[in-house]
């Protein structure tokens, strides 16, 4: 069992736990997952890890409230036991096993959207410990549902926001902020060299496809089709140069220009109609 020692409400639907998990918080790379439960007949849910604080032993996971399982972990309290927390999982960002020496000074840009701005915090956390530089673009439908704004602050270079509906920062969408960015006279250097896209998969897509003139390397991470989490089930399946990967083992982040983005939604989109009865059965419990 693993105790929750802080949760904190960042919208009336997204919360943030640390969670006590020792072995890892000790072993944790940026890019990563792990896999929670709740309960004994708890489903396996899989969830980037946030943060992780190797000498308090403490794990921090950002979870929003979509459906049945999200919902039941949503209403667990602090002194309260998450019964499985699995990990650390995946393979971490591929900059991990780039050397200090070529990590120094490299000029990153991370488009985030929605809950994808969680597992963004520790990449940037980690270039800033190695001295790279790092922007951020946080993208959200409107500046109630941001998150973790403040922490990004103390770890980005320049930390840029974007709403749909102009009540904070650029009234728009990512893509169009990251066009502004990228943009460069004839001659003129890269203002980055590497993209980094983590979010909804219709925005990764639309970043991919917004960023493939300016010839500049992307990495977008999978982990919202993934469900078992250990690439047994194959509800991940995804074309990556034209070739079947998984997004859990194989993956979660993988090289944008080569992901099959119309295929990945069609495959997101399956099991929306068991998690509606799964919300349906829900509503009626609580009704009574």
């Amino acid at each position: 069992m693993y105790k929750i020692v802080e949760k904190r409400e960042l919208t009336p639907v997204i919360y943030k736990f640390k969670v006590e998990a020792p072995v890892i918080a000790a072993s944790a790379l940026p890019g990563q997952f792990l896999i929670i439960r709740s309960g004994e007949n708890g489903e396996r849910v899989p969830l980037t890890i946030c943060d992780y604080d190797k000498e308090k032993s403490l794990v921090t996971i950002v979870i929003q409230v979509i459906g049945h399982s999200s919902r039941k972990i949503s209403l667990l309290n602090e002194g309260d036991c998450i019964t499985d927390f699995a990990g650390p999982l995946g393979n971490p960002a591929k900059y991990v096993n780039w050397s200090d020496a070529d990590l120094k000074g490299k000029r990153f840009l991370f488009i985030a959207g929605g809950l994808g701005i969680a597992p963004v915090y520790p990449q940037v956390k980690y270039l800033k410990s190695k001295g790279a530089h790092a922007d951020v673009i946080l993208g959200a439908k409107t500046a109630s549902l941001l998150i973790m704004e403040e922490e990004l602050k103390e770890y980005a270079d320049n930390l840029y926001i974007c709403t749909d509906d102009g009540s904070k920062g650029f009234k728009g969408l990512v893509t169009e902020k990251m066009k502004s960015l990228l943009k460069r006279e004839e001659g003129e250097a890269p203002a980055y060299d590497e993209l980094v896209a983590i979010g909804p998969m219709i925005m990764m897509k639309f970043v991919t496809l917004a960023a493939k003139e300016f010839g500049i390397p992307l990495t977008v991470s999978l982990n919202t089709i993934m469900v078992d989490g250990t690439g047994m089930c194959g509800a991940c399946r995804v074309t990556v140069g034209g070739k079947v990967k998984f997004a859990c083992s194989d993956g979660p982040e993988f090289d944008a220009y080569q992901v099959d983005f119309d295929e990945a939604l069609r495959r997101l989109g399956m099991y929306k109609e068991f998690e509606a009865a799964a919300n349906a059965r829900d509503t009626a419990a609580s009704a009574k």
